[in-house]
C-alpha cells in the first residue's frame, strides 16, 4: 500500500516540477522578448558639423567642469606650424607660452614629430582632464583643417533628461543618439575614414 501511494507522490512531484521549469523557461523568454522591445537607451551628444563652437559648453552644462571635451581627429590634422587650434594668431610670439595660447587652461599639447623639407610637424593632443569645452582650439582650428572638434564625454556626463547645454545650444547641435554608438564624427572625418578603407 505504501507503494501505490508512492508512485503517485513521485509522478506528482516530477509532473511539477515538469511544469515549474516550463513556467521558468517562459518567464525567461518573456523577458527576454520584452527586453528585446523595450526602447534602446539614448544618451545627448554634440553633432560637430552644427557646433559652432559658442564656448555654451562650458559655462552651461551642471557639472563643475563640463563633460563636453575637445577631441583630436589626427588623421584630419594638417599638423600646422602654426596651429590656429593652438596658437592665438593675433600674438607675435610663436613660442608655447601660456598667453601665446589659445587654450585657457593648457590642455593642448604641441608636440614635435617630424620634418618634412626643414618644415616642422607638430600633433596636438588633447589633456581631457584639463579641457573645459570652451571650444575655442575647435573655433580656431576651423580655419584650417577642422581635425579638432567637441564631443560629449559619457564617462563624466550624467546624461539629464534636459540637458541645460542642449538647451543653450544656439545651433540646436545637440541630439539624443544610441548608448551603444554615443560618438560621432564629422562628415569630413566620416569621408577621411571611408578614402582610408577603400585604400587598405
Amino acid at each position: 500500500m505504501s507503494d501505490a501511494r508512492a508512485f503517485p507522490r513521485r509522478e506528482f512531484l516530477i509532473e511539477t516540477v515538469r511544469w515549474t521549469g516550463a513556467a521558468a523557461l517562459a518567464g525567461v523568454a518573456g523577458a527576454a522578448a520584452g527586453r528585446s522591445q523595450a526602447p534602446q537607451p539614448h544618451v545627448w551628444q554634440l553633432d560637430p558639423d552644427l557646433c559652432t563652437a559658442c564656448g555654451n559648453c562650458a559655462t552651461y552644462c551642471v557639472l563643475d567642469i563640463s563633460a563636453v571635451k575637445a577631441v583630436q581627429f589626427f588623421p584630419m590634422c594638417a599638423m600646422c606650424d602654426p596651429c590656429p587650434g593652438y596658437f592665438d594668431l593675433g600674438h607675435v610670439n610663436r613660442d608655447t607660452g601660456a598667453e601665446n595660447q589659445l587654450c585657457p587652461t593648457g590642455a593642448i599639447v604641441r608636440t614635435l614629430v617630424a620634418e618634412q623639407g626643414g618644415v616642422p610637424r607638430y600633433e596636438y593632443p588633447i589633456t581631457e582632464e584639463l579641457c573645459i569645452g570652451c571650444g575655442k582650439c575647435v573655433a580656431g582650428c576651423a580655419m584650417m583643417n577642422g581635425s579638432l572638434y567637441l564631443q560629449v564625454r559619457h564617462d563624466r556626463c550624467v546624461n539629464c533628461n534636459q540637458c541645460s547645454i542642449a538647451v543653450a545650444c544656439p545651433t540646436q547641435a545637440f541630439r539624443r543618439v544610441p548608448a551603444d554608438q554615443p560618438y560621432l564624427l564629422k562628415k569630413k572625418a566620416r569621408e577621411v575614414l571611408r578614402l582610408q578603407s577603400a585604400h587598405g
